[in-house]
């Protein structure tokens, strides 16, 4: 198992040098998201964003300048036991020390008929902050990567009929002291799928009732998708194919926001609009 191990961290610094490794430590870097003496609350949900996210944590770590300090946490919402197993030994295998704290979210929120995924994220994130917090840390780091900021960025504007994005980093309102970070953020889903197939992992998939059901009911082997999410991977999909520039595109758009073409914009939770400034 420690052989497996070491190539599992092997395939990430060299396999995957230029796919994972290099935008991993160039989002680190560019965002600011380590400093000396940080102890980081690394969130693992049993997926596999959240799993080569610990790895790429216990690698830049071992090779990187800063000293800084790393939890592994897992919270359990209520997993089916096989579901839990399969974490563990996950865990076991690529050689991350894993802490579980138990809850009953999945209980609170499975009958819950508006934005029942909405809620039961909310209330995960919740008890990841207060249990990071009591094990002394001052950071989380969630396994979100980059096409789950691009696609952020479309359901805003396409549902929410305004211009957000998943940050990279943001401090918690309600834990005093905390903040968020993202690591992955510049790393491509296409490419963690290339590194989960070229080490011959399988990971948990989103394991609530309800995708759970679905999953059963259509037989599926690969990542169940319930929400919009999954309309905004078909929309770029299918731009992709007349720009294959696209993804960075929409993701440079956030980065280029030009107030003097705007009708309006909220800075601090304060509308404004041009006409304040026209005249």
């Amino acid at each position: 198992m420690e052989d497996r191990c070491r190539d599992i961290e092997r395939s990430i610094i060299k396999q995957y040098r230029k796919d994972i490794w290099r935008p991993f430590v160039k989002a680190l870097n560019e965002y600011e998201m380590i400093e000396e003496g940080d102890n980081i609350a690394v969130c693992i949900s049993g997926g596999k964003d959240s799993m080569l996210l610990a790895k790429c944590m216990q690698e830049i770590r071992r090779h990187g300048k800063m000293d800084f300090g790393l939890e592994f946490i897992v919270m359990d919402p209520g997993y089916h036991p096989d579901n839990r197993a399969l974490i563990e030994s996950n865990a076991k295998l690529m050689g991350i020390p894993i802490r579980i704290f138990e809850s009953d979210i999945f209980d609170v929120v499975v009958d819950v008929d508006e934005s029942p995924c909405y809620l039961c994220a909310r209330m995960r994130r919740g008890h990841l902050y207060a249990n990071a917090k009591e094990l002394g840390c001052n950071k989380i780091a969630l396994g979100h990567h980059f096409d789950d900021v691009i696609e952020t960025i479309l359901m805003s504007m396409l549902y929410g009929a305004q211009v957000n994005t998943m940050m990279p980093k943001l401090h918690s309102t309600n834990f005093e002291g905390m903040e968020l970070i993202r690591p992955l953020y510049l790393v491509k889903e296409a490419n963690i799928l290339a590194w989960k197939k070229f080490n011959d992992l399988r990971f948990l998939q989103c394991a609530c009732r309800f995708t759970e059901q679905i999953a059963k009911e259509k037989a599926l082997e690969e990542e169940v998708h319930t929400s919009k999410r999954q309309e905004m991977k078909e929309l770029i999909s299918q731009f992709r194919k007349i720009n294959p520039h696209i993804e960075m595109n929409i993701f440079k758009s956030v980065e280029n926001v030009n107030l003097d073409a705007c009708i309006g914009y909220v800075k601090k939770g304060e509308r404004h609009h041009f006409l304040e400034n026209y005249k």
